[in-house]
């Protein structure tokens, strides 16, 4: 398993280092951790030091950073005032509730905010055996979505006891930290074995979750299959596995009237044809793409109708050494998916250049079943000026690719 790496010369302090909660007034995070370091580079740099008037009257009742989040308005404000009112709460603030409605706050509006990321990993090291899992999944769940995994060197040690501690008590909260590290590429070997067991599984099964704990389940066995070739523990059985993402996400759907599907779609129409390419096609084991083409081994896009557009799942491999049998005419040329990825504003996290945990999941699943991934960034799609410019602009983006299409490509 991958373990988290810090940069040559760091080291994360323990929940007793450095910690600074000797009086009521003064903050219980470390002095020289990564929120006191900004809080005294905000100070350095003279950033606004007062809270907005429209927070005041909330915040002077004790409660700040629960007030500050819970304001209607908080989005207006810089992050500053957020990283002010966390480091300088008192102890007795910093509650599982208000660390939960941190958390919350971060993965709905997609901030990836180190320093605030950093904080929420410190408070459940140190409150590690106050938490229930229930807790903890909520905890742990921006971490995943934002694709962070946080320098807290005791973070992957404090998830994988508490796991072990409550991985019987609440199955679905155990499933959603488990997909959260799935995200992360951090997956325990201990708690895959416990929730792939036939007791867990039976456990679930009548249970008002069971469909949706099968989907991640079925999630983390496509990641055992793909990612953890070491693995040697029991699997989800064959009649238990379900399609994971069946259809596009809830957020491309409710942001369907923002997205450049339908101008792709229409551009690709008018490139290659209505045959030779497939949009929202769901491919074993239930990821849904956006549009993927078939091409020969000689760059022609080929009508999908002619061609299975599934590669095997899970991935055939030939063993080294062995004769290989009578070729047919697929194997002397065998047909190759590209699936063009549409990387909208919103798959990324805010302000920044990071694929959101499960958009990167879905194209790194995708590439390692050998399907070839064509991204389609936002900011390229949107320097596209109307239907002419975008067809040039997917002709060149397939060219560069080696593929042919019309009378002479197939």
């Amino acid at each position: 398993m991958r373990q988290p790496r810090r940069e040559p010369g760091s080291r994360a302090p323990r929940p007793t280092e450095g910690a600074t909660c000797t009086g009521p007034g003064e903050s219980c995070f470390p002095s020289d951790g990564p929120l006191m370091c900004a809080l005294e580079q905000e100070r350095r740099f003279r950033l606004p030091p007062k809270t907005p008037l429209s927070l005041q009257p909330i915040l002077l009742r004790g409660q700040r950073l629960e007030a500050a989040l819970s304001c209607p308005h908080f989005l207006r404000h810089p992050k500053q005032h957020l990283i002010r009112s966390l480091a300088e709460a008192r102890p007795e603030d910093l509650t599982p509730h208000v660390m939960v409605l941190l958390a919350q706050h971060l993965a709905r509006h997609r901030l990836r905010e180190p320093q605030l990321l950093e904080a929420i990993a410190y408070f459940l090291v140190a409150q590690e055996t106050q938490l229930s899992s229930k807790v903890v999944q909520k905890l742990v769940l921006p971490f995943g979505r934002l694709n962070y995994l946080p320098l807290e060197q005791q973070f992957m040690p404090c998830l994988e006891r508490i796991l072990a501690r409550e991985a019987g008590v609440a199955p679905l909260a155990t499933v959603n930290i488990l997909m959260s590290l799935c995200q992360l590429r951090c997956l325990p070997f201990r708690a895959l074995h416990f929730v792939f067991s036939p007791g867990f599984i039976n456990h679930i099964s009548g249970t008002p979750h069971a469909l949706i704990v099968r989907r991640y389940l079925s999630l983390l066995d496509a990641a055992v299959e793909l990612e953890l070739p070491g693995y040697r523990g029991p699997r989800l059985p064959r009649r238990q596995r379900v399609s994971i993402f069946p259809q596009p996400l809830i957020t491309d759907r409710a942001r369907c009237k923002y997205s450049h599907k339908d101008i792709v779609a229409e551009g690709l129409r008018q490139l290659l044809g209505e045959e030779k390419y497939r949009q929202d096609l769901t491919v074993p084991p239930g990821y849904c793409t956006d549009f993927l083409l078939c091409v020969s081994s000689s760059g022609a896009v080929l009508p999908v109708r002619t061609q299975d557009p599934f590669l095997p799942y899970p991935p055939r491999s030939c063993p080294q050494g062995q004769a290989a049998s009578q070729p047919t005419t697929q194997d002397q040329d065998p047909a190759q998916r590209v699936v063009l990825m549409l990387r909208e504003r919103w798959h990324f996290c805010r302000e920044g250049r990071v694929l959101l945990g499960s958009r990167a999941l879905r194209e790194r699943h995708l590439g390692l079943m050998g399907y070839q991934l064509l991204p389609l960034p936002f900011e390229e799609l949107e320097s596209q000026r109307g239907l002419p410019q975008l067809k040039n602009y997917l002709r060149q983006k397939l060219q560069a690719l080696g593929l042919r299409w019309g009378p002479e490509g197939g």
